[in-house]
C-alpha cells in the first residue's frame, strides 16, 4: 500500500513539501554521515519519485551541502532540519525525504537498516528489519 497527498515541513515551519505517492520502501540508513548530519543514531528516509515530489513554500530556505563523497543533503538554512539526501550519480528520477519531516501520518514501516557496518557503538538493532552492511544491494548482516 503506498501513502498519497503526504505532507512535510521543516522545524521552523519555513519549508514545506507535499508527497503525491510514497515509495513503499523505506529504510534507516546508519552510515556516519546519516548520523552526524541527523544527531541521532541512524536517519530514515522513504524515497518518492521525482514527479510525485513538490515543494510548496520556502525554497529560499534550502541550502544544500555537498559531500566529499558526492552525496548531497537539503535542510532548511533557518533551523537546520534535514530535508531531502542524493546519492552520488544521483539521476534526479527520484527524492529521498526524511520520514521524520512528514506532517501526514504513514502506513508503511521501514524494512531495512542499511550501512550498518557503520552503526554507532551504544546503539543495538533490537527490531526484525532486514540489516545490510552497506545498501540493499549488499551483504546480509546475520546479527
Amino acid at each position: 500500500m503506498q501513502d498519497t497527498n503526504l505532507r512535510g515541513s521543516c522545524l521552523c515551519g519555513g519549508v514545506v513539501y507535499k508527497v503525491a505517492v510514497l515509495d513503499p520502501q523505506m529504510a534507516h540508513c546508519h552510515c556516519s554521515m546519516c548520523r552526524k548530519f541527523h544527531g541521532a543514531a541512524f536517519a530514515t528516509y522513504g524515497s518518492v519519485k521525482r514527479e510525485d515530489f513538490s515543494w510548496l513554500q520556502g525554497q529560499q530556505l534550502l541550502q544544500e551541502f555537498v559531500a566529499d563523497n558526492q552525496t548531497t543533503r537539503t535542510f532548511c538554512k533557518k533551523c537546520g532540519s534535514s530535508l531531502t539526501f542524493a546519492p552520488s550519480g544521483d539521476t534526479g528520477e527520484e527524492v529521498e525525504i526524511a520520514l521524520a519531516t512528514l506532517d501526514s501520518e504513514i502506513a508503511g514501516r521501514p524494512s531495512a537498516h542499511i550501512f550498518t557496518e557503520y552503526k554507532a557503538n551504544w546503539h543495538q538493532i533490537s527490531d526484525d528489519c532486514a540489516k545490510f552492511m552497506r545498501g540493499r544491494d549488499s551483504q546480509i548482516n546475520s546479527d
